[in-house]
């Protein structure tokens, strides 16, 4: 089992450039692959950025040049660094942890990230 707790949305200006923090607690943190996905209202849940065991990483391209997905083991953390935010960024995010090799993942609550002036 792994419990995911998010934290860094509230309201953003255009532009702004938040942080999320996803802290996980439960098992071993760096054996997970971790995403952000994010659904705005009306809309499906989407990826927005993913990040291996080993680092590698991986954007959607409506965030690509924008947002950088980070890890740090030591702290079971994994990081979403968002900049130049636009309105349609609006969304909660959510954090997500996956082992593949066990056909299981797990889900934070959400936060809410809204961007608006």
């Amino acid at each position: 089992q792994v419990q995911l707790v998010e934290s860094g949305g509230g309201l953003v200006q255009p532009g702004g450039s938040p942080r999320l923090s996803c802290a996980a607690s439960g098992s071993i943190f760096s054996i997970y692959a971790m995403n952000w996905y994010r659904q705005a209202p009306g809309k499906q849940r989407e990826l927005v950025a993913a990040i291996t065991s080993g680092g590698s990483t991986n954007y959607a391209d409506s965030v690509k040049g924008r947002f950088t997905i980070s890890r740090d083991n030591a702290k079971n953390t994994v990081y979403l660094q968002m900049n130049s935010l636009k309105p349609e960024d609006t969304a909660v995010y959510y954090c997500n942890a996956v082992r593949a090799d066990l056909g299981v993942d797990y889900w934070g609550q959400g936060t809410q990230v809204t961007v608006s002036s």
